[in-house]
């Protein structure tokens, strides 16, 4: 037995192609191939445009998929949600959709958009968040290009941005956030209702989740004299608690620590004024509580 598997092509492909690699699965795909190879022979994966993926879980051509919030809303596909995947193409911070107008216009509120023409890849959703605003406007299927549109062909866009650095670059301003989204794991309601499919996806979104965890996160290791050990422990963050081993024949412990890998540059020189020694960094693959 197989699951059939949709991933994104595209933008996020590498990004989806690298976290898969450090949960343990290796994929390999050659150019133009929409039917990559991977090293377990319970997994069949298709790659497809993130925007179609929704819609064929849900009609059951494909087991479950990867794709954003975004996409799963704006095709009303009914799919189980197995698990919530927090990464994008460059940095691990949700994605957003806003709608933004030319920075010189007059419109400062969503509901200066009445009557005006909006551009956007996802029309449903944006016509359902200025419907929620009691705002009635003309919106309209953007088939890419969408920042250079305003203001000489439309009033304002709604568009998927993550750092807005392309906003500013095309002199554009952020009005109002239409929702925050990020990669899911969905499946077909009838995949998830066989025992098998479940428990392999249960396993994968584990496996996934672990290995975006440890993303951040770093393991430290150091010696410790004993008479400094309460100093060491009150400067250490830990998940739980540090582990702490007793050397042989010495008044020396190790202690072991998982923490936030932006904290260890500041963490490291006052570790070391405190009496630690012997002190190791080392990379997580993955982070299962």
């Amino acid at each position: 037995m197989k699951l059939r598997l949709g991933l994104p092509k595209g933008s996020l492909q590498e990004a989806t192609f690298q976290l898969f690699k450090r949960a343990g699965f290796n994929i390999a795909v050659r150019s133009r191939s929409y039917f990559p190879s991977v090293d377990d022979p319970e997994l069949e994966i298709v790659l497809m445009r993130a925007q179609e993926i929704p819609r064929y879980v849900y009609e059951g051509v494909l087991d479950a998929g990867i794709s954003g919030l975004d996409w799963i809303m704006e095709n009303e596909a009914d799919v189980v949600e197995v698990a919530e995947l927090v990464y994008s193409k460059q940095t691990t911070n949700p994605i957003r959709l806003v709608l933004a107008v030319a920075n010189d216009s007059d419109i400062q509120t969503v509901a200066d958009l009445q009557n005006k023409r909006i551009a956007t890849e996802l029309v449903r959703v944006t016509k359902k968040f200025l419907a929620s605003h009691g705002v009635e406007a003309f919106v309209e299927y953007s088939y890419g290009a969408t920042e250079v549109k305003v203001p000489h062909l439309v009033d304002a866009i709604a568009d998927l941005t993550e750092t807005g650095s392309s906003l500013k670059a095309n002199n554009l301003r952020v009005i109002a956030t239409i929702l925050q989204s990020t990669p899911r794991l969905h499946a077909n309601k009838k995949a998830w209702e066989d025992p098998w499919k479940r428990e392999k996806l249960e396993n994968l979104a584990v496996l996934l989740q672990g290995a975006l965890r440890a993303d951040a996160k770093v393991g430290l290791k150091m010696n410790v004299p004993r008479e400094k050990l309460d100093d060491v422990l009150a400067l250490l963050p830990a998940m739980k608690h540090p582990t702490i081993s007793q050397l042989v024949n010495c008044d020396w412990c190790a202690v072991e620590v998982i923490m936030d890998e932006k904290k260890v540059r500041d963490l490291i020189p006052a570790l070391k004024r405190t009496g630690a020694e012997d002190i190791i960094e080392y990379p997580l693959t993955k982070v299962i509580p």
